[in-house]
Formats: structure tokens, sequence, C-alpha cells
């Protein structure tokens, strides 16, 4: 996997992916930004919930749960001091799909957690505290 970062004009770098996709990257006009897109911080949260819950909708879908909408919200706080990295950070799906089953998104949930989410796991082993919960909306 790779990818390229190339600066552009005062904070803002164009981010390119190994498969040839691209991302506008900003910092706050405070910082010398002009804020035309996210900060680098907000796209690592970006991709811990795209991992996780590209892992959710996997699972369900393998078990063949009738998903319709599944959105992940994610909360996070950082240190105070330099390096600001993150200390906790929360995520809670919402899941809709017509009669859903509870054991099934607690399943799908956890095992992403536990199991298959690399950037969840790995912010976790690096000593951030990562946690979940879920609702379940009826279709």
């Amino acid at each position: 996997m790779k990818a390229s970062v190339k600066w552009t004009d005062g904070r803002q770098f164009v981010a390119e992916t190994g498969s040839g996709h691209s991302v506008v990257i900003d910092g706050p006009p405070d910082h010398g930004g002009r804020n035309t897109g996210p900060r680098p911080m907000e796209m690592l949260l970006m991709g811990l919930g795209a991992c996780t819950s590209f892992d959710v909708l996997d699972i369900l879908e393998k078990s063949r749960a009738p998903v319709s909408d599944c959105v992940a919200n994610i909360d996070a706080e950082r240190a105070d001091s330099v390096p600001s990295v993150f200390t906790k950070i929360h995520v809670h799906f919402t899941v809709t799909g017509k009669g859903l089953k509870e054991n099934q998104v607690k399943r799908a949930v956890e095992l992403s957690a536990e199991k298959y989410c690399s950037a969840s796991i790995m912010l976790a082993n690096g000593g951030v505290e990562v946690s979940h919960s879920y609702e379940i909306v009826d279709a």
C-alpha cells in the first residue's frame, strides 16, 4: 500500500492513494491553512470510521442481515500537550434495517473492534482507549 502527500500552499496538501484517489487536506486559518479540506487528524478518524464500518457491513451482509443504512459517528479526545495524540475514541454505529437482530449487530461490532478493524486495533494497541456502541433502527 502506498500514498503520496504533496504540499500545495499554506498548510494545504493533496494526498493521493496508490489506487489513484485524491483528497485535499488543509489546516485552519490560524495555523496557515485556508480550511479547504479536512484536518490531518480528522482524516485519521474518518479512516477509522470507514475501516470499522466496512467490517460491520461485511459481517452483517455475510449473515444475510437486511441492512439498509449504517452510520458510524466518532467522538475523540486528544491530549492537551504536544504531541496532541488521541487519548479516547468512541465509535457509535446506527444500523438501520427491517427486522435486524440485535445479536447479529452486536456480534458484527464486536468482531470488527476485536478482530478485524486494523485501524481500531492499531490505535488501541498504541494506547488509545477505543470503545464502540450501537443502536438499531427498524426501517
